[in-house]
């Protein structure tokens, strides 16, 4: 049965900390399923190092295309294609003022997601010294 299917799906999973856990009781349906997809379109979205980049330097305020093509040192044809998937994942957002484009994020509260993402690297270096 595929992800897709329409029948309800049954999750049996356990939550070690009950008061963080988001799963209700009853079965997944299709709709749940649809939810999971998008959230992995937006995680896919930030599946790249320059894209990680760009996010963190429009973390410090807008930036202009030509500002973010020399943070990232690619052509730009490559930084476009970035800010295109960010973009339609909806984390960033664009203006135009004349000739140039602006880009700031959309979605700020996903620095805390990075945080939560850093802090456990640092506590896993400080464990076992080295970081996948």
């Amino acid at each position: 049965m595929s992800w897709q299917s329409e029948k309800v799906i049954q999750m049996k999973t356990t939550c070690k900390t009950k008061n963080i856990c988001r799963r209700k009781a009853a079965p997944r349906t299709a709709a749940d399923m649809k939810k999971y997809a998008a959230r992995a379109e937006v995680l896919k979205a930030l599946a790249h190092p320059a894209r990680l980049l760009v996010i963190d330097e429009l973390a410090c305020g807008e930036r202009c295309v030509c500002e973010l093509q020399k943070i990232i040192g690619s052509d730009m044809s490559t930084v476009s294609r970035h800010l295109s998937v960010l973009k339609t994942a909806g984390l960033i957002s664009d203006r135009k003022q004349g000739l140039n484009i602006y880009y700031s994020l959309a979605m700020p509260c996903i620095l805390s997601f990075m945080d939560c993402i850093t802090n456990m690297l640092e506590q896993r270096l400080k464990e076992y010294g080295d970081i996948i």
